[in-house]
């Protein structure tokens, strides 16, 4: 049996349509972040983080070594709604980095983010260090919705001069990466567009193909069958899904919400302005639907 046989056949668990498998293509964006935090965490495969940060980063001097903090899940974190289920690691290059995956637009995320790379930085010194302690920062934001005004998939910025356009340092950078604004035509033999098809589809007929070639991605995807025929993770899973299911709800109740009351504050407005007209009372009410009290009240 070639090796390429050999490989498909391990793939079949993976391609089961039954209970055990959680990490089919209709369920991966529930639990997105779970599922990166435990591939890209996983300190038994840190070659799977480097080859993600040095697609992403594109250092001059590759990243050889990772150091990933603790990942353990605890059962009341999974269960909060509103806890961020990020990767944090220090890297050869003396960086310290931080990935976070944001499901839903929750319209906050580039304050959201310069706050999280703000903190990271201040964190690292304790009282009386001295400031060139401080380490490079970096924070990647993996997006599975489309934010930023540009059509490229992948932003990265830095502290620069507003006319010249001059680096004042890189001692701090944040990425985006939006998953919906990757292009099919996107170019694959770049390491980063590869990363970017496993998290939008590890079940596509590209990341197949890529799996094949790059021992990265098929490691992440060994991984993700590991994880899918395990009953703790998928018991992680569920969970994960059904409390951002939870707060998914929450935000487009908040969101209709707010678009009725900006109706009724519109309604109001117009009210007011034929008052002011000196439309009679009983036309204002046709017009904008409020009762005849509430428009003697304005």
């Amino acid at each position: 049996m070639n090796m390429k046989n050999e490989r498909l056949q391990r793939l079949e668990p993976y391609e089961l349509k039954d209970s055990r498998t959680v990490l089919r293509r209709e369920k991966m964006s529930n639990h997105l972040d779970l599922v990166v935090k435990n591939i890209f965490g996983s300190p038994n495969h840190p070659e799977i983080l480097i080859s993600f940060l040095n697609a992403t980063l594109k250092p001059k001097k590759k990243i050889v070594s990772v150091d990933i903090k603790k990942t353990d899940i605890e059962k009341q974190y999974i269960e909060d709604k509103y806890s961020r289920l990020d990767v944090k690691a220090t890297t050869s290059n003396d960086e310290i980095i931080n990935i976070e995956i944001q499901l839903k637009n929750e319209n906050n995320m580039v304050k959201r983010s310069l706050y999280y790379l703000s903190k990271m930085y201040e964190e690292q010194l304790n009282e009386k260090e001295d400031y060139s302690k401080l380490a490079r920062t970096v924070c990647i934001n993996i997006l599975n919705f489309k934010y930023l005004k540009t059509d490229n998939f992948h932003t990265g910025y830095r502290f620069k001069e507003i006319e010249s356009n001059e680096e004042l340092t890189d001692i701090m950078e944040v990425h985006f990466i939006e998953i919906p604004k990757l292009q099919d035509s996107s170019d694959e033999k770049d390491m980063l567009v590869a990363w970017t098809e496993f998290l939008k589809d590890p079940e596509s007929e590209k990341v197949r193909g890529l799996e094949l070639s790059i021992e990265e991605i098929r490691q992440a995807k060994d991984e993700l069958i590991r994880m899918s025929n395990d009953s703790t993770q998928r018991e992680l899973y569920d969970m994960r899904a059904n409390s951002l299911r939870d707060k998914m709800s929450e935000l487009n109740a908040a969101e209709r919400k707010g678009i009725e009351k900006g109706r009724e504050e519109e309604k109001i407005k117009i009210a007011r302005n034929m008052k002011l007209n000196g439309l009679d009372t009983n036309t204002i009410a046709k017009v904008t639907n409020l009762s005849e009290d509430e428009i003697d009240k304005l």
